[in-house]
């Protein structure tokens, strides 16, 4: 593989200042000429959308409630975000990857992944609750941006393999300036890899304004530096973003080359259940943000269209509520873990160094045990 694989730099576009949007904030379809050549989906495709979104937003809830009563240790909401994650899995093939952080639950759960194994992680039980192969998503990412060049890698190899997979990798606005970042984006620009990296810009990296980490007209402007494709693009339009991820994907499939994405949208709740927002940033804003609610936005549109109705959004609602109820069952007694679990997947095959330490804090579970039992006995 060479540098001469990736597209020349003077093909390439510069972003558009302003976000692709294909629905308004009030529900209406945008003039033609400010679409950039690309087609709202089709109805069938924008009711899945909504659909995954209604019950994404009813499992956020849900897990932002259980992390209040201490069933999970931490819980960084997505709330607001639905259009750029339910959006961009939705693009996404049978054979693709997807690579998720610690904020990309509701991405996991429109993948198809367990809900209750997609809160493992946060639950503090295990890294990953899930089988990453089994549903082609990665671990979520917990350090940021660490995700992006472990989907070069796998996206590098499998075109040596003469795989058609492509990759999609979730990140947001903070993990853009960290060094793992770049690396991830030159490797694939350099290297031509079938990777999609979708920023979720939500104007905030916890407490630091987007202005104090970047000054590039826009994070997909950054893209043109690297030698990718860049969109900009309005995160809180579903179809806006299922379009242009959809559109990136099949270019990286067919040797196009990687792209970056910027999705512009908004955390409407704080950073974490342990974060205060209303210590570094104004309460009008998020106001502001909430009034483009990515929902209701799809909504408005299908209504408009006669595509939905009453009877559907209760299925859509009475589905949502049947995932809340069946998470809550199922994280509402604690786990039984073995300690031989501590070693179950440190290595392949364990060192004679692991067997011992294994054996150890078998012994010592033992004893713990039996300490238990006697006392119990008096």
């Amino acid at each position: 593989m060479t540098t001469s694989d990736a597209p020349p730099v003077a093909a390439l576009p510069l972003p558009s200042l302003e976000p692709l949007r294909l629905i308004d904030d009030d529900g209406c379809r945008t003039a033609q000429p400010h679409r950039a050549g690309f087609d709202l989906p089709d109805t069938e495709t924008l009711r899945m959308l909504l659909r995954a979104m209604v019950v994404g937003r009813r499992f956020d809830s849900q897990a932002a409630a259980l992390a209040k009563q201490g069933r999970l240790a931490v819980y960084p909401s997505s709330r607001g975000q639905e259009a750029c994650q339910v959006g961009g899995v939705l693009a996404l093939a049978e054979q693709d990857w997807l690579f998720p952080t610690y904020r990309d639950s509701v991405a996991l759960t429109a993948r198809g992944v367990d809900p209750v194994e997609v809160l493992t992680l946060l639950r503090g039980d295990w890294h990953c609750g899930y089988d990453p192969k089994a549903y082609r998503c990665a671990p979520q990412c917990t350090p940021l941006a660490t995700n992006a060049s472990h989907a070069v890698g796998l996206t590098y190899a499998a075109r040596r393999k003469g795989s058609d997979t492509a990759a999609l990798v979730l990140m947001g606005d903070g993990a853009t300036s960290e060094g793992d970042a770049h690396e991830a984006y030159n490797f694939a620009a350099v290297w031509n890899t079938p990777v999609v990296f979708l920023i979720q810009n939500n104007e905030w990296a916890i407490s630091v304004p987007l202005h104090k980490q970047s000054a590039a007209p826009t994070l997909a402007h950054k893209a043109v530096g690297y030698g990718m494709r860049g969109y900009h693009v309005d995160g809180n339009d579903a179809a806006a973003v299922h379009a242009v991820v959809a559109r990136a994907l099949a270019e990286a499939r067919s040797g196009g080359g990687p792209a970056l994405i910027e999705a512009r949208t908004y955390r409407t709740e704080p950073h974490t259940n342990s974060d205060d927002p209303t210590r570094y940033r104004d309460e009008a804003e998020a106001d502001r943000w909430r009034r483009r609610d990515p929902l209701a936005r799809l909504e408005a549109l299908l209504r408009s269209d006669d595509a939905v109705d009453d009877a559907q959004l209760a299925e859509y609602a009475s589905r949502a509520e049947r995932l809340a109820e069946s998470v809550r069952t199922r994280l509402a007694h604690e786990p039984h873990r073995s300690t031989d679990e501590l070693f179950s997947h440190v290595y392949a095959e364990p060192t004679p160094a692991l067997r011992r330490q294994r054996a150890g804090v078998r012994e010592a579970a033992a004893r713990a045990e039996r300490g238990g039992a006697s006392n119990g006995g008096r």
